[in-house]
């Protein structure tokens, strides 16, 4: 069974940091692209970040290019998410998902197997 899980979102002070995982069962996340998507209420789900299955490419939304930074681990079948420097803006419940083609997009209708979310919230 294919799955995929998000973990490690919770609630933290503006200028913080958080660390979200997208771990994979079933399948062999190495041999996917990954992105990372999030939804805040009443708004489209949006792309924040993607990688290579190789881990050597990835691309960042304009919104938080410097703050994040993704990586993975294919041995650990583990996809991370590392956000600094959090913002209230970056409040959303953060996903993760597949993409079954060699190159990065930012269009949630691009990609095929999703986790079932982490939330992140950013307050004082």
């Amino acid at each position: 069974q294919v799955q995929l899980v998000e973990s490690g979102g919770g609630l933290v002070e503006p200028g913080g940091s958080l660390r979200v995982s997208c771990a994979a069962s079933g399948f062999i996340l190495g041999s996917y692209y990954i992105g990372w998507f999030r939804q805040a209420p009443g708004k489209e789900r949006e792309g924040v970040s993607c990688i290579s299955s190789s881990g050597r490419t990835t691309y960042y939304s304009d919104s938080v290019k410097g703050r994040f930074t993704i990586s993975r681990d294919n041995a650990k079948n583990t996809v991370y998410l590392q956000m600094n420097s959090l913002k209230p803006e970056d409040t959303a419940v953060y996903y993760c998902a597949t993409r079954h083609f060699a190159y990065c997009s930012g269009d949630p209708r691009d990609y095929d197997d999703w986790g079932q979310g982490t939330q992140v919230t950013v307050s004082s």
